[in-house]
């Protein structure tokens, strides 16, 4: 591509990605950035020519923008992520602009002149380098804020903070919808403005950054409705700007009553990002004992209002009552005292759950036996296979008394309530903790072999097959006990089980990759139905998994020193699913 002067004006390049097709493009947010990337000279190694122009644009990286004209209408290319994905973006907004408005584009600074271009400075007279700050800020809304802040400190009154405050409304503005396309944009634009905030902290104007960082909170959160954050970018801000307010809070050390009751507005009325939550911990050096005694005096009252749920009693979601019982949660964890912190975790004991934290607490505190007698609480209302953790609680606290039994005792309450797999696990340990494992095995395996039966009897009495290696997917009877002993490392018991009374198709499978060094012709079967399943789903990517399967069929036949058994199975399965070419590709390229 031949090189030509930036300043050249190119007569098709320009027609066709004019000012007003660029707009269309790109979108008004991504050409704003452009503009604004034009303008930094941010633009590089410009090649221009009549119907193409190329350039690398620096944003976060260096960025490989192509334009063009192809048939009168417009092509082009970015490496950014937003361009790869065949958009308008950006960077090429800024190369379009360079390359057909030359004044677009301000001179672009020479990076190894640094040296140089101080000395300038240092040489120029006071009237001259006044002017060229000046000029300098008129083009820079966040830089001229800055200078008149720091005016300001000559004189009386508040400083001006009116241009950041623009500032901030600009970059949380969303116009519409912000597409997940353009969020790293959207967050990039707003981190420039909360990098000029940080400044102003350096610079010494800590209240100033307060009232900034809790405006742009406020814009935050009215901006997450309309931000596609799957990525958690205004998440990430709304943390920035609380650290930063934090930091600002340290340094100003702002009247602590006031800040107390703003801290307590935000957090008990907070949207999806969760605002100056815990802030009562997190602000406790900066409240000191006047604002925590304000914000634990707001936080009671609250709370109070709240009414006492007792076991049974239905609870439905509420934001406030879950932030108030927060705040007061972690005004009783700052003060040390864990019975004020039971006292405000008991005020809710609707669920199983409930009694688990308490008693947490209260382990943690070294406090054993009113734990367990929480955690009995607990269980007394909601029985023993309600919730695990309360369950492991009790029976940790009764190996800790030396009533290990009772740990059993407990664990087989829980096992005979709902027999399955996880609950035999649960029984294993702590009949093994206990050393009496050895006598419960028996009962607990006679009890999933009970459940067992009455499913199959229940799947025959509605017509269910009947067990069986050929119809293993059909009669999953035996799982849990297939299961039980897989964890117990009897693979060949487990496979008894399962040829006795069928089990699951995922069990089937992990037992043929079990059994296969050992016996590979009872695998093979299971992973040629296993190959049959994926074909079934009919996507690429299952018959990619297909055809790994079938090598590891291959491999399999050829270790139970049947290796010429694989081509006629090939062939069976290319003559059965003939029609799927995509798989048919697959095969092909496996020669097979």
């Amino acid at each position: 591509m031949a090189s030509a002067s930036p300043r050249r004006i190119p007569g098709d390049l320009g027609e066709v990605f004019n000012r007003r097709r660029v707009r269309s493009l790109a979108g008004p947010r991504s050409f704003e950035r452009g503009e604004d990337y034009a303008r930094s000279g941010t633009v590089t190694k410009l090649r221009v020519t009549a119907t193409s122009a190329e350039a690398t644009v620096r944003g976060s990286a260096p960025y490989k923008v192509d334009l063009g004209v192809e048939d009168g209408e417009p092509v082009f290319s970015c490496t950014c992520p937003v361009g790869a994905d065949g958009s308008f973006c950006k960077h090429a907004v800024a190369l379009a602009l360079v390359a057909t408005e030359p004044r677009a584009a301000q001179p672009q600074p020479d990076v190894d002149a640094e040296v140089e271009v101080r000395t300038y400075l240092e040489g120029l007279g006071h009237e001259r380098l006044v002017d060229l700050m000046l000029e300098l800020a008129a083009a820079d809304e966040l830089a001229l804020a800055r200078l008149r802040l720091e005016a300001a400190k000559a004189v009386a009154g508040p400083p001006p903070l009116r241009a950041f405050l623009d500032a901030i409304d600009d970059a949380f503005e969303t116009d519409d919808y912000v597409s997940y396309r353009e969020a790293y944009d959207y967050a990039a634009r707003i981190r420039e403005v909360i990098g000029a905030v940080r400044g102003l902290l350096d610079d010494g104007e800590a209240e100033a950054v307060i009232e900034l960082c809790e405006h742009a909170l406020e814009r935050a959160e009215d901006a997450i409705g309309s931000v596609d954050d799957s990525d958690g970018c205004l998440g990430e801000i709304a943390a920035e700007l609380q650290e930063l307010h934090l930091a600002a809070c340290k340094k100003a050390r702002p009247d602590p009553v006031a800040l107390a009751e703003r801290l307590f507005d935000w957090e008990s009325s907070a949207g999806d990002l969760d605002v100056f939550s815990g802030a009562a911990h997190t602000y406790a050096k900066v409240l000191g004992k006047t604002g925590l005694a304000t914000y634990r005096q707001l936080a009671e009252t609250a709370f109070e209002r709240l009414p006492a749920l007792q076991p049974g009693d239905k609870r439905s979601y509420d934001g406030n009552r879950f932030r108030i019982t927060h705040m007061m949660e972690a005004l009783a964890e700052t003060s040390g005292d864990v019975d004020a912190v039971v006292a405000v975790l008991a005020k809710d004991q609707s669920s199983p759950y409930d009694f688990v934290r308490i008693a947490e607490h209260l382990r943690a505190a070294g406090r054993f036996a009113d734990a367990l007698s929480w955690a009995e609480q607990g269980l007394e209302h909601f029985g023993p296979s309600a919730d695990h953790r309360l369950l492991e609680v009790a029976a940790d606290e009764y190996h800790r008394a030396g009533q290990s039994e009772q740990a059993v005792e407990l664990a087989w309450r829980a096992f005979e309530e709902r027999p399955t797999p996880t609950s035999y696990e649960r029984l294993c340990a702590q009949g093994t903790r206990a050393g009496t494992w050895d006598s419960w095995r028996p009962r607990a395996l006679e009890c999933l072999r009970k459940d067992a039966a009455g499913r199959m009897k229940a799947a025959r009495a509605k017509g269910g097959s009947g067990p069986g290696l050929a119809r293993w997917a059909l009669t999953p009877d035996a799982s849990d006990l297939v299961q039980v002993f897989l964890f117990e490392g009897d693979v060949d018991q487990a496979w008894a089980e399962a040829k006795a009374g069928g089990c699951s198709w995922r069990l089937w499978l992990e037992l043929a990759r079990r059994r296969e060094a050992d016996h590979p012709l009872d695998a093979i079967p299971i992973f040629e139905d296993e190959v049959e399943r994926l074909i079934a789903a009919k996507n690429n990517d299952a018959y990619r998994q297909a055809v790994e399967t079938m090598a590891h069929v291959q491999k399999l036949m050829r270790a139970a020193a049947q290796p010429d058994a694989f081509e006629p199975y090939a062939a069976g399965v290319r003559a059965l699913h003939k029609p799927k070419r995509n798989l048919m590709k697959l095969l092909d390229a496996r020669s097979w």
